[in-house]
């Protein structure tokens, strides 16, 4: 726990952040087209779905990320119950409106893969509906967390909704696979034991986007907690300037 907190340093993140933050601004920005001209453009289509596939390359790694960000969520949380980290709140909090995007891009753009291919927009089978409730779970962890006067006590409430939902992580995830629930999607193509099952000529666009995503997350992430740490520092700021002034518009002036 000794390193952990070494990262409790505000002072320390911002610098660490600092460094970081301009890299991954760079790949998020050289990723994002060659990802979209290799998905868009140069890939094949596929000899089922024909041009529908496309809407993989934005689907899928939307899908990823909306696991991988509420699971990032949900340790930050875990450790601000436990431990205090002081910026662990800050992480989670800084997380679950850019998870909630992602959820709805892959909810979305699901629905728009779906009725060509399976001929519904939606259906409730396993998958779809828990990836419904997770987009509720990032939507009323930020709702809790602002529904106290106490900012600690709506930390702490989000915080527990945040772990308990985490249930819903491994049903999406092994929904197909492992529990076999009903539902239209197909088994796992790219993250599999043996060979992935999914052609070179649509995995490489495939990991480009994954890539882009990733990177688009880890600069979105920074600049919000940056960005709270130091609208924070401005209102520590202000409220000494309005002691200071009290203090002054109390002492009585000399004659």
């Amino acid at each position: 726990m000794v390193n952990l907190h070494r990262f409790a340093n505000p002072n320390r993140f911002m610098r660490l952040s600092g460094l970081i933050l301009p890299w991954a601004s760079v790949v998020a920005v050289l990723t994002f087209p060659v990802g979209l001209y290799l998905a868009l453009i140069n890939s094949p289509p596929d000899y089922e779905q024909r041009e529908t596939v496309r809407i993989m390359y934005i689907h899928v790694p939307a899908a990823w990320m909306a696991l991988f960000s509420y699971t990032c969520m949900a340790a930050a949380s875990a450790v601000a119950l436990i431990w205090r980290h002081p910026l662990a709140d800050l992480a989670a909090k800084s997380i679950a409106p850019v998870g909630a995007c992602f959820t709805l891009i892959c909810l979305v753009t699901g629905s728009l893969w779906g009725q060509p291919t399976w001929g519904t927009w939606w259906v409730w089978d396993a998958r779809l509906t828990s990836v419904l409730i997770l987009f509720f779970l990032f939507v009323g962890y930020m709702v809790l967390f602002d529904a106290f006067d106490d900012p600690t006590k709506g930390a702490r409430a989000a915080g527990i909704l945040v772990i308990v939902g985490f249930v819903f992580v491994p049903i999406i995830k092994f929904s197909v696979d492992i529990l076999e629930l009903r539902t239209l999607h197909q088994g796992a193509s790219v993250s599999k034991l043996s060979a992935p099952s999914v052609h070179e000529s649509m995995l490489w666009p495939l990991l480009v986007m994954a890539l882009a995503y990733a990177a688009y997350f880890i600069s979105l992430l920074l600049v919000r907690m940056r960005s709270a740490i130091l609208a924070a520092r401005v209102r520590s700021l202000r409220m000494m300037q309005a002691q200071r002034a009290s203090r002054a518009a109390i002492v009585p002036e000399r004659p």
